[in-house]
């Protein structure tokens, strides 16, 4: 269960590990960034100066910055370096989605300490170079220091869009419809299944993880991709949302967002909840409701978004996109409907940051 952190070929003895001191700091970002090339027009300068350039031709720029630390955001024991940088990058770009606009550049530093060799360094670099790719943003700078302890990394994303395309969180408005992409809940299950795995493995070394059957939750988990689809989808439909989050925290936590920042109440009906089989199947595992899992697990990076009534027809007949519920005005509160008739007060019970 162990992940060998330390690198690829770790602890096999067939090749000798090499310790970042070696290169320096320097030398570190010179070997991780040699094969790194600008995909963007925008990218005028990266990685080599003081700081980048970037020309966004009179579009407005959008900024968004996340950090990760190890043992509160990632754990090293069932988290593969190459998928971590992969992840690193992705969750920064969902930001960027969720103002409906297009990301182009990030900036990433990383502090690591001295368990962390070169080999490792790699592996994580090439999962933040293979969504840079998937994605097309170049990445064009950032830092390197030492930790006296684990693995910290920040992101910063850069994104643009024209003014007339940016969406925010607090401009839904009363009778819009909310509208959510993907499934919910699979994240927070793949965790559930990861953690118990690594908890079997450390009261006995010798069993062997369990994951063959739960694929598709640890996927979410541990390589969970961002919605770069839903904006040309719902511009090919004449659609543009009125409000829109990216579900990083838990759907409660984050349709409250929108509700607070617009000055409205809302009505989730759960019946219409989007859930994948799998989780659905992972939550009777731990006896747990998937639909509580959806609610509150956090980390789908799937998109929340309001519409108009009056665009309502157009996403029928529409796959992969779900109408939970309505905006409704600020003193009838924020509602959750179940499938039997009970009506509850949506409470935001998602991932805590601080």
């Amino acid at each position: 269960m162990s992940n060998q952190n330390n690198g690829h070929n770790a602890g096999n003895g067939k090749k000798t590990l090499t310790p970042v001191s070696k290169l320096g700091e320097f030398g570190l970002i010179d070997h991780l960034t040699k094969n790194i090339t600008l995909q963007n027009a925008s990218s005028v300068k990266g990685i080599g100066d003081d700081a980048a350039v970037i020309d966004n031709k009179g579009k407005l720029t959008v900024v968004t910055t996340d950090m990760l630390v190890e043992g509160i955001h990632f754990d090293l024991m069932y988290t593969p370096m190459m998928h971590l940088g992969y992840k690193s990058v992705v969750v920064n770009l969902s930001d960027i989605y969720a103002m409906n606009a297009q990301p182009k550049q990030i900036t990433l530093a990383v502090a690591i300490s001295s368990r962390f060799t070169v080999e490792a360094m790699e592996d994580f670099y090439a999962g933040v170079e293979k969504a840079c790719n998937y994605y097309k943003v170049d990445l064009v700078g950032g830092d390197t220091t030492s930790s006296h302890k684990g693995l910290i990394i920040c992101v910063t994303a850069i994104g643009q869009a024209q003014a007339t395309d940016i969406v925010y969180r607090n401009t839904a408005k009363e009778r819009d419809y909310i509208c959510v992409s993907g499934d919910l809940g699979g994240a927070y299950l793949g965790l559930q299944i990861l953690e118990r795995e690594k908890n079997l493995y450390l009261e006995d070394p010798v069993i062997q993880p369990e994951l063959e059957n739960h694929s598709y939750v640890i996927g979410r988990q541990l390589k969970p991709e961002a919605r770069n689809d839903i904006a040309d989808i719902l511009q090919s439909l004449g659609i543009k949302p009125t409000a829109m989050i990216d579900v990083s925290d838990g759907l409660s936590s984050d349709v409250l967002h929108i509700c607070k920042q617009s000055g409205v109440g809302c009505r989730i009906f759960e019946e219409n909840i989007p859930i994948h089989p799998d989780s659905v199947e992972a939550a009777q595992m731990f006896n747990l409701s998937p639909v509580t899992c959806a609610l509150n697990g956090g980390e789908d990076y799937e998109l929340l978004f309001t519409i108009k009534p009056s665009d309502i027809e157009k996403l029928e007949g529409l796959h992969g996109i779900s109408v939970i519920g309505r905006i409704t005005p600020a003193a009838e509160g924020a509602k959750l409907f179940t499938t039997g008739g009970q009506t509850h007060r949506l409470v935001a019970q998602g991932w805590q940051h601080l």
